[in-house]
């Protein structure tokens, strides 16, 4: 494992907690010499993340589609920074780019984009780990529904268990890395 693909927020959230979660994974990337992939972007908790990898002397590749460049502020202190042409171009990048993935917290944007991924992992389309970092309790809920959803029959318990889930990020590291 060399990279991991983070998805989070273009926002910061209401609580600091979550820019300290992103340094500390951030950090926690670092220490394990793994590379970050992420949309490229230089706000919220994307910007937050970036920064912190970068400050550590990390290695961080950015993806994002050109009509993103300004909305979200483009990272001009990248790595790597690949502008591509639209979302999709964006997420089969990032996803080529990456030996794992991590959701931090985050908006439908960064729902998405694990929702895709566990299913892709779902139908065999790629076999890499995916994971969320569940700051301050932010994904129970998103838990609790899976669990609900494979109790109902519409997940298969071995497509719930692809998304795994810790609230710190070595931790969550350590599950990827199993």
């Amino acid at each position: 494992m060399k990279a991991i693909c983070v998805y989070c927020g273009a926002n910061a959230g209401v609580s600091p907690v979550y820019a300290e979660a992103a340094r500390a994974l951030g950090r926690a990337l670092v220490e394990s010499n793994l590379s970050l992939v992420y949309g490229g972007g230089n706000v919220g908790l994307m910007g937050t993340i970036a920064d912190e990898v970068l400050r550590l002397g990390g290695d961080v590749t950015g993806v994002i589609p050109t009509a993103l460049v300004e909305r979200e502020v483009g990272h001009t202190g990248l790595t790597r920074q690949f502008i591509v042409k639209d979302m999709h171009e964006r997420k089969a990048m990032m996803a080529s780019l990456a030996d794992g993935f991590i959701a931090m917290p985050g908006g439908m944007g960064t729902l998405e984009e694990l929702f895709e991924m566990l299913t892709w992992s779902q139908l065999g389309i790629h076999a890499k780990p995916i994971g969320l970092l569940n700051v301050d309790g932010f994904y129970d809920g998103l838990n609790g529904f899976i669990q609900h959803a494979s109790a109902q029959g519409f997940i298969r318990p071995q497509h719930a268990a692809l998304m795994m889930s810790a609230s710190e990020p070595q931790a969550l590291l350590q599950l990827l890395k199993a």
